[in-house]
């Protein structure tokens, strides 16, 4: 039965990758490109900081906060797309350390794949699983690129939030 499931996620003229068609529609229609990023003028309006950042593709770690369906996972994929940088994505309520360490690991043994990290729900992990993340983001070994809801003074560890350049987002009009 799971076989038979599995099989069906995936065409057989793709060479094993799932089928495109396959996905939600809100992952096919997701922005690809900052100028297809439909609202947070605050954070895009030229000469501000964020596509200065991404332009000059000299950033260490982002943390994007704001309410759910806002945005954050789509300004992580398009940094990582603009920026040619290698895109890792975690959810944080579905990962464990043992992930984690590894992710890591990786990115240090191939420091020249620009490792972007983009953890959803960054604020779930508890203190020690965000202290695991501070060797590589102080070394560069990895680019954290942090989601979260809440508050992130309250929830994110102080030493991340001090690496960090922190952007607010804003929930999405009915006309955007």
């Amino acid at each position: 039965m799971a076989d038979s499931f599995q099989a069906s996620l995936f065409n057989s003229d793709s060479g094993g990758q799932a089928d495109p068609t396959r996905k939600p529609l809100a992952a096919r229609m997701r922005p690809r490109t900052m100028v297809e990023i439909i609202g947070q003028t605050h954070l895009l309006k030229e000469g501000t900081l964020l596509p200065k950042l991404i332009q000059s593709d000299r950033f260490g770690s982002l943390l994007f906060w704001g309410p759910p369906g806002c945005g954050k996972t789509t300004f992580a994929s398009v940094i990582a797309q603009e920026t040619h940088s290698r895109f890792i994505q975690i959810n944080a309520v579905l990962s464990n350390v043992a992930e984690l360490k590894q992710i890591l690991l990786s990115a240090r043994s191939n420091p020249s794949a620009r490792t972007v990290l983009f953890i959803d729900e960054l604020h779930r992990f508890n203190k020690a699983q965000q202290d695991l993340l501070l060797p590589d983001v102080e070394e560069g070994n990895i680019r954290l690129i942090g989601a979260t809801t809440h508050n992130p003074g309250f929830y994110i560890i102080p030493p991340l939030v001090s690496r960090s350049h922190l952007f607010k987002l804003e929930g999405l009009t009915a006309e955007q």
